[in-house]
């Protein structure tokens, strides 16, 4: 068989016209290790394939690897490779929980399996296993036993040292991790360290079961209360890269300042044209530069030019590697992990204004109905005119803004605002065109933290959007929309940012909450965006509008990165992809070397633009292969959802810490999720969440109903659901877990009740009657938990990220019987 492989392969001819050399299809793999019948290493089977080339070699080891990541093989110990069904063991991920229990999450997906508390002693969250399903627990979960420990990617813990003379014990931050460590000093390190302080320990023995993790201590963080140290404590939780390493600094001693007069060349001249950036007060990195002009016959020309990362970042350079790892800019409140070194993502790179800066520059033609048209690529050279913000440009944009500011500063920049009601212009008929797609566009409400001068909480502002906002934002998405559609007309593998439609369950969810409303979300089983535009627009004036909102937003799924252009659900788009933040974000630094790979190809390809006099250079063709972009896909995903988290666990640690200096005070707000152990507040003005626990109501027993999102009293009938205004009273705030609990304002929350007799019960239809005799079966279980608030929840933003940051507050939570959890 192995010699023949290509006769037998039944995808040969599809590798073939893939690859420069084709090696053995996942298929053809999967049903040579069936007849072998034992696992086999690398380079037993090549040599069993007759494989001899290095990149053929190379090629299958790949392969190898990414069969494993996506749950077709196992590899062993011995770096062997075999059938997961022939063994009959799932690979997966450890997800501990707080309670001292954990989960692992398959790698192919589908029900979690529960790890007793006795197995996770020897385990960390987040190591990879192999398990076997041994049943169900008591409360039917699929239950797990860990047969083999395949990866243990944690190294290094931060906690508080709990000891003393540098030995004791940690109490990590990250609540998932429950394990005992045993803290001792580092011999090579003086590090001094008390009692409480946050440190950082290196594991250097592993938990088994005789023995806890042992640890030496590395670094000292200080007292846990020092400004931003929370943001410390998310990076080491996260394990975000924040460290450039000698090679980095390296690779950016030898880069100028400024442009080079011989990387200017061979491209295309657009320093004269009026080119301006349009971003925040406090933005230091400028990845857009844009300008339009309308044509003659109708239409518009879009230039959109992006910083030219992908120009200084080579592949598989120092710099290179630390952007892979990194996924992407990390933004926190007033504190930024950059992608890049500053020197490229705030000077080189950064279309600062009136200085010469390298772009990568999509020329679009818009038609008069807002639709797009022809467009191409090219390396260019641009000169902005002027670094803009949205308040600016909103202002002088506005007509009816007669302020000293607004005039001010549109004597200012007299020189561009002409450019400016250019785009302005082509910006409504691109958002007419958006809703003639159907495309969603809720209004959600984004903060902004700000901070005294001791880094404490002075006030959480709403950021307010203007036409500047939603400008800008139309253009990138019209070059991302432009590129995306050239990425599939070369057909290689390429990187799309793809939004899939809302699944059956989370669509019952949310018609099940929508109906006890009066409303409905057309489309049936597979409603389109347009179906959940109409009900965005029945509910604009509604003053539960957002809880609305926020479940349509919890019925999407999250967007994520793929070499599969399956389109973009949420902004109706059927090819979408990221290509104009670069210096931020590592999948557009990708899709630029795709678009300079084509344009440096030795056959001249449409849409793919060149100077006169152009020069090409073989050394800028990329030939990523597909499972090279599968993989960069799902870790840029990753690297997306670890900021999403980090970000999330600082704002609500921030919260938290407000909140404790206004224990006692009263404040009125809007439920804003309903769990079987309580209701989740949103404070009016503050938009700090906490949690009213189910002890807390008026004294009665309260049934949770999931789908249709309440609590109703056994007795009273009283019903709490998702967007009831209540009145609370902050009753404590726990830093640590980051948690606030409300008590309602309600006199009669402390009047204790008897619980109603079967026959009141039988009379309120709290049983189901069935059979002769009226025998009881089916009683509703009352939802119940030990979960308490998180002290902060991240708002559904608008754009693209539908899915990416909706709210989320089941931390804890149980539905009959059943755990439930937060699944990224």
């Amino acid at each position: 068989m192995s010699k023949q492989w290509r006769d037998n392969d039944p995808n040969a001819q599809e590798e073939a016209g893939k690859y420069d050399r084709p090696v053995p299809s996942r298929d053809y793999i999967i049903e040579f290790l069936r007849k072998w019948g034992a696992p086999i290493s690398h380079a037993h089977l090549c040599a069993e394939l007759k494989l001899s080339h290095p990149d053929d070699i190379e090629a299958v080891r790949r392969r190898l690897i990414a069969m494993c990541r996506d749950g077709q093989l196992i590899s062993d110990r011995r770096n062997q490779f075999g059938l997961i069904e022939k063994m009959d063991l799932i690979p997966g991920r450890v997800i501990g929980h707080r309670d001292g229990f954990g989960f692992v999450k398959p790698d192919a997906g589908g029900d979690d399996l529960f790890i007793s508390a006795r197995q996770m002693k020897q385990l960390f969250d987040g190591d990879r296993v192999l398990v076997q399903e041994i049943g169900s627990d008591h409360r039917g979960r699929p239950e797990g036993k860990v047969i083999e420990l395949l990866e243990r990617p944690l190294k290094k813990v931060v906690g508080r040292f709990d000891g003393e003379n540098g030995f004791g014990s940690l109490i990590p931050e990250n609540q998932r991790i429950t394990n005992q460590i045993v803290v001792m000093p580092d011999p090579d390190k003086d590090l001094k360290y008390e009692d409480g302080q946050l440190i950082v320990v290196e594991l250097v023995q592993q938990p088994d079961k005789r023995h806890p993790a042992r640890a030496k201590v590395v670094e000292v963080l200080g007292d846990h209360l020092a400004p931003g140290m929370e943001i410390q404590v998310a990076i080491h939780n996260h394990d975000i890269p924040n460290e450039w390493n000698a090679g980095v600094h390296q690779e950016i001693g030898d880069l100028t300042p400024e442009v080079r007069e011989e990387d200017k060349t061979n491209r295309v001249d657009l320093r004269d044209l009026p080119f301006v950036t349009i971003d925040g007060e406090d933005a230091r990195d400028f990845d857009d530069a844009v300008y339009a002009e309308k044509k003659r016959m109708g239409g518009w020309r879009l230039w959109v030019a992006i910083a030219d990362v992908s120009y200084y970042v080579k592949p598989n350079s120092e710099l290179d590697k630390e952007a892979v790892k990194r996924g992407n800019s990390v933004y926190f409140p007033e504190y930024v992990v950059p992608m890049l070194p500053e020197l490229l993502s705030n000077g080189l790179c950064s279309l600062n204004p009136n200085v010469d800066r390298l772009a990568m520059v999509c020329k679009l033609n818009i038609k008069r109905d807002g639709s797009i048209g022809d467009a191409e690529f090219f390396e260019g050279i641009i000169n902005s005119k002027a670094r803009l913000t949205y308040t600016k440009v909103g202002a002088m944009l506005d007509r009816d803004d007669d302020s000293a500011d607004a005039e001010l500063w549109r004597d200012q920049y007299k020189q561009v605002l002409p450019h400016l009601q250019t785009l302005h212009g082509l910006f409504h008929r691109l958002r007419e065109a958006r809703d003639d797609r159907g495309a969603i566009d809720f209004d959600t409400t984004e903060t902004r933290i700000v901070f005294s001068d001791e880094r404490k909480i002075q006030n959480i502002v709403p950021v307010t959007r203007n036409d500047a906002h939603k400008l800008i934002e139309e253009c990138m998405l019209a070059a991302n929309v432009a590129t995306a559609k050239f990425l599939a007309k070369r057909k290689k593998p390429a990187i799309y940012r793809i939004h899939d439609g809302p699944k059956e369950q989370r669509l019952e969810n949310l018609r099940a909450f929508l109906g006890e409303l009066g409303l409905a979300l057309p489309g049936g089983d597979s409603p389109e965006p347009k179906d959940y535009l109409k009900l965005a627009s029945a509910i604009e004036n509604r003053p539960d509008r957002h809880i609305i909102q926020t479940m349509m937003l919890r019925s999407m799924q999250q967007a994520v990165y793929s070499p599969d252009n399956h389109g973009h659900f949420g902004l109706a788009y059927e090819e979408y992809t990221h290509f104009t933040s670069p210096i931020r974000r590592y999948p557009d630094l990708l899709v630029h070397r795709m678009i300079r790979s084509a344009i440096h190809e030795d056959k001249k390809i449409k849409g793919a633009a060149r100077p006169d006099g152009f020069v090409r250079n073989p050394s800028f063709v990329m030939n990523y292969s597909a499972e090279q972009m599968l993989q960069f896909g799902e870790h840029c995903s990753m690297t997306e959802r670890r900021a999403d988290e980090a970000t999330r666990d600082v704002v609500s640690w921030l919260k938290c810490e407000y909140m404790q200096s206004q224990i006692g005070e009263e404040f009125t707000g809007v439920v804003s999720a309903v769990t079987g152990f309580g209701v989740f507040v949103e404070l009016d003005d503050l938009f700090v969440d906490g949690l009213v626990h189910i002890t807390s109501l008026p004294s009665d027993y309260y049934q949770f109903e999931a789908g249709k999102q309440r609590l109703i009293g056994e007795r009273t009938r009283r019903v709490f659901k998702l967007g009831d205004r209540l009145g609370v009273r902050v009753a404590q705030v726990n830093l640590d877990e980051r948690k606030i609990d409300f008590e309602l304002l309600d006199s009669e929350k402390n009047k204790p009740t008897k619980k109603p007799s079967v026959r009141e019960r039988l009379a309120m239809g709290l049983f189901d009657q069935k059979g002769k005799g009226g025998a009881k079966s089916g009683a509703r279980v009352k939802g119940s938990g030990s979960g308490r608030s998180s002290g902060g929840r991240s708002g559904g933003s608008s754009g693209e990220k539908f899915g990416g940051k909706t709210a989320s507050k089941s931390r804890g939570a149980k539905k009959s019987g059943a755990s439930k959890r937060k699944r990224s």
